[in-house]
């Protein structure tokens, strides 16, 4: 980070594969400490040369007694750095230290009442905590019998022993997520571990962030030319803030029009950057290209495939027109390494593809810059914030980097696209207009795969049918269907089914992530 205390005050997540541990993650960056997320396999050696003040040993789906189950080095444990084990993390550590772990008489996921006890009250870990709250359970197994240097803090009605300690270890084990929502102290708890127990001195900010990677930036660089792809989203932007505070007119952005795009969005585009960035722009108008490319594909990881590699291509093709250029600067944010099987360690599964994670080339003509890479998406506003982009920009509803192709169900064709651009635009509209765009985090229109009946006039129709999708999501892992007014739904529908020629049929979307991700593919 920007300061030698910065980079010593680091909280280390080891990951054991939970769904959660992204949670962890921005839990911790809230009190103003970095964190950053390692797989479990890490030795002690390793994590030692990073110097952490704080060790979290995530939840994960696999039982301590399966075969092949995940462990950590024992060495992690001797290396006088406080830990926090949650879920998984804790059975692990207590059994690792004599305890007996358990199957539990069934498996508990869902809400549950936590009781502290005298002990716990008094412990650093929970205090100020409510000494009755509900907390979030998910798991098969639990510790059951303490070896002699653990102590119990609380407990639930199935769950004896649902936080511990072990003082002379420095290990904390809490057998609920404190990360989710649904518990209702986890923020708190959280808290107390990285600032009463960890003694982090919270003064990690995104104002230090930028700076720093504004430094960076600059070292890596040099002298040579920067191109980086804009796509109108946050992270391209606040990439491009960030880039163009490094080395100004060394840079140009690069705007590829894969014909995929929002109603407006070139347009809109080159204004907003225009206006706020001193940089080259370049739009290369390649719609017919990726249409072709695309042609007869249904597939959503194949079209995806494509669209990176027509991207990179066109990208390519294009850079090599700008004389001196030697980097290639791009938007990934952590959650879409996390999702394409990125991360190192090998325990995330791979939920999508990203066409700016895992599709590039072996053979790339550029050094990779990806200022980003490890920030969610709440990082990446406050940075932008920060390098004084607009609001209206900062706070822009997230856009999928192959665009209305993940939106068009099945094979994607120009009218297609017309069609659903058209819908898209109008869902937006009345969001805005009704005063909810802030408070749905994604909200966009699906062009199903399907006709359907429909009477419009005197006449039978067999259209198509448009899904509304509107989520509310604080870090896009998990996120819930938007209660929308029902007259807001009301003027959706009617708009499109009006306005919208080929349309006789919207429906709206009600379903949660997991087990439904955001976009439809």
């Amino acid at each position: 980070m920007s300061s030698s205390n910065e980079r010593n005050e680091i909280v280390l997540i080891l990951d054991f594969g939970s769904q959660y541990t992204q949670l962890l993650a921005q839990r911790v960056r809230e009190n103003q400490t970095y964190c950053e997320i390692i797989p479990c396999e890490t030795t002690a050696e390793e994590i030692a040369e990073r110097a952490p003040i704080g060790l979290i040993l995530s939840g994960g789906p696999s039982s301590v007694y399966d075969a092949g189950a995940p462990k950590i080095d024992p060495n992690v444990y001797k290396l006088g750095v406080p830990i926090l084990g949650v879920c998984y993390g804790m059975q692990l550590t207590c059994k690792e230290f004599g305890a007996t772990v358990e199957s539990a008489e069934r498996r508990e996921y869902g809400p549950a009442e936590l009781e502290i006890n005298a002990a716990g009250a008094s412990n650093p870990l929970l205090e100020g905590v409510a000494l009755r709250s509900q907390v979030w359970m998910s798991h098969g197994d639990q510790a059951t019998r303490l070896s002699p240097e653990f102590t119990a803090l609380a407990s639930t009605s199935t769950c004896p022993n649902a936080a511990v300690a072990c003082e002379s270890a420095q290990f904390y084990g809490i057998q609920f997520h404190p990360e989710v929502t649904h518990t209702d102290e986890g923020r708190k708890i959280v808290a107390n571990f990285v600032t009463k127990i960890c003694k982090s001195s919270c003064s990690w900010t995104v104002k230090n962030f930028a700076a720093t990677a504004i430094e960076k930036i600059r070292a890596q660089v040099g002298g040579d030319r920067v191109i980086c792809g804009l796509s109108g989203g946050v992270d391209s932007a606040v990439v491009a803030a960030l880039i163009s505070r490094a080395v100004g007119s060394q840079l140009t952005c690069i705007f590829v029009d894969n014909g995929m795009m929002r109603k407006n969005e070139i347009d809109s585009v080159a204004k907003v950057f225009r206006e706020n960035f001193e940089v080259n722009l370049v739009i290369a108008d390649a719609e017919e290209r990726f249409l072709s490319a695309l042609a007869g594909v249904d597939d959503p990881q194949q079209k995806r495939k494509i669209i990176g590699k027509t991207f990179i291509d066109v990208f390519s093709e294009e850079a090599r027109k700008i004389d001196g250029a030697k980097f290639l600067a791009q938007g990934t944010i952590y959650p879409d390494v996390i999702e394409s099987g990125g991360k190192k360690g090998g325990q995330a599964a791979t939920i999508k593809f990203h066409h700016n994670v895992g599709g590039l080339p072996e053979n790339l003509e550029f050094e990779l810059i990806e200022p980003l890479r490890e920030l969610f998406k709440g990082d990446v506003r406050r940075v932008g914030l920060e390098l004084g982009l607009p609001e209206n920009l900062v706070w822009r509803h997230p856009f999928p980097g192959p665009g209305l192709a993940v939106r068009c169900l099945g094979a994607v064709t120009k009218e297609a696209l017309e069609l659903l651009r058209e819908a898209d635009a109008i869902v937006v509209d009345e969001i805005v207009k009704a005063g909810l765009y802030r408070e749905t985090s994604q909200a966009f229109a699906v062009l199903l795969p399907v006709r359907s009946v429909g009477v419009m006039g005197d006449g039978r129709t067999y259209d198509n049918a448009i899904a509304v999708r509107c989520v509310s999501t604080t870090d896009f892992m998990t996120a819930d269907w938007s209660r929308l007014p029902y007259d807001v739904l009301a003027r959706i529908s009617s708009r499109i089914i009006n306005e919208v020629g080929g349309v006789n049929r919207v429906v709206y979307d009600i379903s949660s992530k997991p087990p439904a991700t955001i976009e439809w593919e």
